[in-house]
């Protein structure tokens, strides 16, 4: 993993990136065979991403003026 990040630009790239991926996992994921587990990983993605965009809104607040 790297270092956290403070760039905004980089922040707002990563969750694209998150948000892409779920995109695409949803793409591939046959309505009439879904399982729990695709359902799961659905959740966790949007999960992950909602963590990383109070991760990164705490960074915002924490930073000096």
């Amino acid at each position: 993993m790297g270092s956290p990040t403070n760039d905004k630009n980089l922040q707002v790239s990563f969750l694209k990136q998150r948000l892409n991926m779920f995109i695409d996992v949803l793409d591939a994921i046959d309505p009439e065979e879904a399982d729990l587990e695709d359902i799961d990983r659905l959740i966790s993605i949007l999960d992950e991403m909602e963590s990383k965009c109070r991760e990164f809104n705490n960074r915002e607040i924490e930073e000096p003026v």
